[in-house]
């Protein structure tokens, strides 16, 4: 049985983890980590401590809804989750993460975009001898 880190819980709601293959199972976000734990397998759970995370990334779809957001650890991983609610879930890490860290994520018209600025510079400046 996993023993969870938080001494005191603000919030637990049913989450989706699309580590791997997506399962489902419950968030709980306390006084010392943010905490997965899955509903089928109980051995099988994520726990962050917040002084871990680098920053968390939402992707917003219009002005307001939230379908999914993603905790960025120091090291270069990263977990998505999806939950029922991900506004009151992203509001109740707001208590734990600074503002400054807490990032919307690129649309897709921004990556498209980015992508298409790219292009000149990499014919441009080719390292590659022109013959």
């Amino acid at each position: 049985m996993a023993q969870s880190l938080n001494k005191q819980v603000d919030l637990t709601i049913k989450a989706t983890s699309f580590l791997g293959l997506t399962s489902t199972g419950k968030v709980m976000i306390g006084d010392k980590a943010f905490e997965f734990y899955n509903d089928r397998n109980v051995e099988d759970f994520i726990q962050i401590p917040w002084d871990r995370i680098d920053r968390i990334e939402a992707s917003v779809i219009g002005k307001k809804r939230i379908s999914r957001f993603a905790i960025f650890l120091a090291n270069d991983k990263y977990f998505s989750f999806s939950t029922r609610d991900n506004i009151k879930t992203l509001r109740a890490v707001a208590k734990y993460v600074p503002a400054d860290r807490m990032l919307r994520s690129l649309s897709f018209a921004d990556v498209f975009k980015r992508g298409l600025m790219a292009i000149p510079k990499k014919i441009f400046h080719s390292k590659e001898p022109v013959d």
